[in-house]
């Protein structure tokens, strides 16, 4: 009994040592990675006005007046880049932003690796593999009016309302399309202006980004909602997607 009771010991004690070996002190010199959030905020504006849906009226570039009833857009495959040029690029990053939805507008990052971050890049669309890649869950589900087939995609972009100008009197513009040459997707890196994003364990950067509806209608092309007040793909659609490329601007960064 005694001699079955050191064996016992003695298998314990091997399996310690075993464990000990194997286990790896971390290389001199070396910190363990940590990682923190960064919010994105969305504050959508009508040149100096908080956007209001209707009845608010604005007059766009070229004097046209118009109200706006729906304003939303996709986001994604946002990248956050440090000052050597290393990036985090955050996995499945798919949001759509709705001004109906308050909490859209709110975008947090997890598990994003501690460092300075100097720039940020996102997509104001859906890539072309999502667009084809059958029925999907979350902000990509295609019950959220921002889908028409498998063969066009998703709407990227979807601004809706009225003017008096336009000869229907309604506005709808539904920005779309993936294939060349009526591309829409527009990747965006707007200017930090100098800011860095400070990310550590406990802290949460928040980016303060302006999203100008003026700029759908003014530069590169100014629009004319006489001639153009409609558009669901093709060559008007790019024109649009040209100009909104302007529309996102960093106001500022709370570290």
């Amino acid at each position: 009994m005694k001699s079955l009771f050191l064996k016992y010991i003695l298998v314990i004690f091997s399996f310690a040592v075993l464990f000990t070996a194997c286990k790896k002190d971390p290389e001199p010199g070396t910190t363990p990675i940590t990682t923190g959030k960064v919010t994105l905020e969305f504050d959508h504006v009508v040149g100096d006005q908080a956007l209001a849906l209707n009845p608010q009226q604005y007059t766009n570039a070229n004097g046209d007046q118009f109200q706006i009833t729906t304003f939303k857009y996709y986001i994604s495959n946002i990248v956050l880049t440090k000052a050597d040029g290393t990036s985090y690029k955050q996995p499945e990053s798919y949001y759509l932003v709705d001004e109906e939805e308050p909490d859209s507008k709110l975008i947090t990052l997890e598990e994003v690796p501690s460092g300075e971050y100097t720039g940020l890049t996102f997509t104001v669309g859906v890539d072309s593999v999502r667009n084809v890649s059958g029925a999907q869950t979350g902000a990509l589900d295609t019950a959220l009016g921002m889908f028409w087939s498998w063969n066009t995609g998703y709407i990227f972009l979807k601004l809706e309302g009225y003017s008096p100008q336009s000869e229907k009197g309604g506005l709808t513009f539904h920005i779309g399309g993936f294939k060349a040459p009526n591309n829409t997707i527009r990747t965006i890196s707007p200017n930090l202006n100098g800011s860095k994003m400070l990310v550590a364990a406990g802290k949460a950067p928040q980016v303060h980004l302006k999203v100008n509806v003026l700029e759908m209608f003014q530069s590169p092309h100014l629009i004319k909602f006489a001639d153009l007040s409609s558009t669901m793909g093709g060559p008007a659609s790019v024109t649009i997607a040209d100009n909104y490329r302007d529309m996102f601007q960093v106001d500022h960064i709370h570290n």
